[in-house]
């Protein structure tokens, strides 16, 4: 890995190869309710001191809390386009340069991937797009992989592993993707995955079924998570990133 891309890996990934990220993006997509989000830099403040390694967020949260990064990485969405008012999900494409996101002082981007569906070809050729200015600028990137049409209904194990796979064959240098549901399915994508791999933590969930899927993840070879609702809907997010901290690093 290149000097400065290994610079900025280390910002997102710990000692120990492993990270704890919170997700605070989904205000672009107009998510409702924003719970603790409604304050982003009161929730960075405290996810980060509780121990998050590091922030994926958007553009406008970057810009206005610029200063609460210095003690975690970010990671910044590049792509977007629509919401849930308009509701067509698969419409996403890249709207932001990974320059854009360096001047922002990014140590990543995340671009989304869409596998299955009549959106596919389009999506993976907005993600080649990133993954080819992340190679000039040096910059690590995020493919999250989603699953839609037919497949998205039926998200087996199976194509949750070729989703993951095409994430990392696209050029991605980590992959966020959703709990295939048992351990030794999870353990089967991260071992057919050649780069790391973070759980995603989806929509809202009991807290012991989060903590319960991320301990799970990470015994099947997960090099960390990616949550966000189950964070910043959480009545005390900093007890929620404190719990998953422990897992992902064994403190």
């Amino acid at each position: 890995m290149n000097n400065i891309k290994s610079l900025r890996w280390h910002r997102i990934f710990g000692a120990d190869n492993r990270t704890v990220v919170i997700a605070m993006d989904h205000g672009l997509f107009g998510a409702s309710p924003l719970g603790n989000l409604r304050d982003p830099g009161n929730l960075i403040a405290q996810v980060v001191a509780a121990g998050a390694d590091a922030i994926l967020t958007s553009p406008g949260i970057a810009s206005a809390y610029g200063g609460a990064f210095r003690r975690a990485g970010l990671i910044l969405r590049v792509d977007g386009g629509t919401t849930r008012l308009g509701g067509n999900w698969g419409a996403m494409s890249q709207l932001f340069s990974v320059a854009d996101a360096v001047r922002l002082g990014a140590d990543a981007v995340v671009a989304m991937g869409f596998i299955g569906g009549a959106e596919e070809q389009a999506s993976l050729a907005s993600l080649a797009a990133v993954a080819r200015e992340c190679l000039e600028w040096r910059v690590p990137l995020l493919a999250e992989m989603m699953l839609m049409g037919a497949a998205g209904e039926n998200a087996s194990a199976e194509n949750l592993l070729t989703a993951a796979r095409i994430g990392a064959e696209m050029g991605a240098d980590f992959i966020k993707i959703a709990y295939t549901g048992t351990p030794e399915s999870f353990q089967s994508l991260t071992a057919s995955c050649f780069v790391p791999v973070l759980m995603l933590g989806g929509d809202s969930k009991a807290e012991t079924e989060i903590l319960g899927q991320a301990q799970d993840a990470i015994r099947a070879g997960a090099a960390g998570v990616a949550l966000g609702r189950n964070v910043w809907q959480h009545p005390d997010p900093a007890k929620i990133t404190r719990a998953i901290a422990e897992i992902v690093h064994g403190k």
